[in-house]
């Protein structure tokens, strides 16, 4: 999942139709994956990654991709007049202002049509509708764009404004040269809390992943994330494993096993409501998105002050980070612009009118958690949900994984979740 998916045109997330946590449904998926783990899998199927031969970017395995008879534009060409850029993105993830900018700068039309998730906007390719550019593309299904010939490759020239962003993203490992690709938004996953109801320092702790959430004392307080990756991930790191793509069965049981007892001892919510709910109290300690908690002044109910939420990443830097793209599709009808618009929201100022609307950090250098709060774009309390180059260096990604693999996982948070 991506912290993008279930939200709704007016900025605001779906309400989860039931109850994530019942212990009937939790007794029976175990039964299931006990005794009928083929049946489970089959169900899987249909979210499974691309084919076998696709290459799996790894930071130690970086992938050029290939472009064989798929050339980029020419250089030269002079923006498409009379023209509506076509936009497709993620529902929320672009300031509206940067967009009518661009139209006036560029003297045309744009038009940003919406998906709610990444599988949705790739069937959608597939099936030809047409756009200009794709934002927001993770780069999980990288590998699935371009074998699919969805993506055209860049033509430098007309992007300028790759030297704005950090040296990491001029050459990629999840792709050398970036050829398809150019930086959009980073973000951390780690622990929100309200400070004033909670007064455990995770940074003071050994194991924050782990400490900050087994407390039976806050029953009914503490949610984490409903992403199987990000929650099979979040078990995992409470048993010291930071290989986060592993396909290792013994570890993802392991993870299972653990979300398990937590549910057993705090009676965990499972939800994505991480911005509303510690803000507003609901919950007191949260698995987090750092641009979700970015946004947490916005939802403090009257007369309580954003100073009392507070949002952990490791300074080792060991936790999950991502970070989505900016492409131009093979079926632009306005190459050139298309070009130009992703070139745009690179440029500083651009990506710091987004990020004061969008909420979610661009990787473009001068954007440091100082400056965020300089433009109180970020209260002081919250700058550690900005992000710095050395988070990407040393974060970990969790990255598309084999096809059994990924049912493994699917597996371990259909029990954990009570999702059947």
């Amino acid at each position: 999942m991506h912290p993008r998916e279930g939200w709704q045109p007016d900025g605001t997330r779906r309400t989860p139709d039931l109850s994530r946590r019942q212990a009937l449904r939790r007794g029976l998926a175990a039964a299931l994956l006990a005794g009928g783990g083929a049946t489970m899998l089959d169900a899987c199927a249909p979210y499974l990654v691309g084919p076998s031969n696709i290459p799996l970017p790894r930071p130690n395995h970086p992938v050029r991709w290939p472009t064989g008879t798929n050339k980029p534009i020419p250089s030269g060409l002079k923006p498409e007049t009379g023209a509506t850029l076509q936009v497709y993105n993620w529902v929320a993830y672009v300031n509206q202002a940067c967009v009518n900018s661009f139209a006036k700068k560029y003297n045309c039309k744009v038009e940003v049509t919406t998906f709610n998730t990444m599988n949705e906007a790739l069937a959608k390719l597939r099936a030809g509708l047409k756009f200009d550019v794709l934002m927001g593309a993770t780069i999980d299904v990288l590998g699935d764009l371009i074998e699919g010939r969805l993506l055209q490759p860049l033509n430098h020239s007309y992007i300028p404004n790759i030297t704005q962003a950090w040296p990491d993203f001029q050459n990629p490992y999840y792709d050398l040269g970036w050829q398809y690709t150019v930086p959009y938004t980073i973000y951390t996953t780690g622990i929100a809390w309200r400070k004033d109801l909670v007064p455990l320092n995770p940074y003071a702790l050994k194991n924050p992943w782990r400490e900050m959430f087994f407390q039976p004392k806050y029953k009914g307080k503490i949610a984490i994330l409903d992403d199987y990756r990000e929650a099979i991930s979040l078990g995992l790191m409470m048993n010291g494993i930071y290989n986060l793509n592993t396909t290792s069965k013994d570890q993802i049981d392991l993870s299972r096993q653990t979300l398990l007892q937590l549910a057993d001892l705090v009676d965990m919510q499972i939800d994505n409501n991480d911005y509303s709910e510690v803000p507003d109290g609901q919950t007191w300690i949260h698995h987090a998105w750092s641009g979700d908690m970015a946004a947490a002044g916005e939802y403090m109910p009257k007369g309580v002050n954003v100073d009392v939420v507070r949002y952990w990443f490791p300074r080792d830097g060991k936790g999950p980070i991502a970070n989505d793209t900016n492409t131009v599709l093979r079926s632009a009808s306005n190459p050139v612009l298309a070009h130009l618009f992703v070139n745009y929201l690179m440029d500083y100022p651009i990506a710091v009118e987004n990020i004061s609307w969008n909420g979610y950090m661009q990787p473009i250098n001068g954007v440091t958690p100082e400056l965020l709060v300089k433009e109180q774009i970020l209260p002081p309390s919250l700058m550690s949900t900005a992000v710095v180059p050395s988070d990407f260096r040393r974060g970990v990604g969790e990255l598309q994984l084999p096809a059994d693999a990924d049912a493994l996982w699917q597996q371990a948070w259909l029990v954990a979740s009570n999702g059947l």
